[in-house]
């Protein structure tokens, strides 16, 4: 059975994505794919995804060279939305930190603190 037969697009084409360190299960971004996307990345082992703001496919690291290598691809309960483990090359974030999710919310200051160390320097790997 095709994966498409199993999850449901939204009404835009598209589907959220969960990315997930395999080795560690942190969460390293939330994207979107829509079909061309998840059929690259199935038939690539590589994470595709649809940017929203580019209008257009691309490949997961596709100017950083920091890809993901799919190791498992989870549907919820509905066909809804996908977590998708990976084996993560240097980092995830386009801010230079393993994760887009460097920064915790503190209540008590209402501030947003960092949580991680930057693993690259942005303004070396994006011009």
């Amino acid at each position: 059975m095709s994966i498409f037969e199993l999850i449901q697009l939204g009404g835009d084409g598209l589907i959220p994505a969960v990315i997930v360190d395999a080795d560690d299960g942190e969460v390293l971004t939330l994207c979107y794919m829509n079909r061309e996307a998840l059929e690259l990345t199935l038939g690539t082992g590589k994470v595709h995804v649809f940017r929203r703001s580019k209008g257009r496919v691309m490949l997961k690291g596709e100017t950083s060279g920091h890809v993901q290598h799919v190791k498992e691809i989870l549907v919820d309960c509905e066909g809804k939305s996908l977590v998708i483990r990976v084996d993560q090359e240097t980092a995830a974030c386009h801010m230079g930190y393993k994760s887009c999710y460097f920064r915790r919310y503190d209540a008590g200051t209402g501030e947003l603190v960092v949580t991680q160390e930057r693993v690259f320097d942005p303004d070396q790997v994006y011009e």
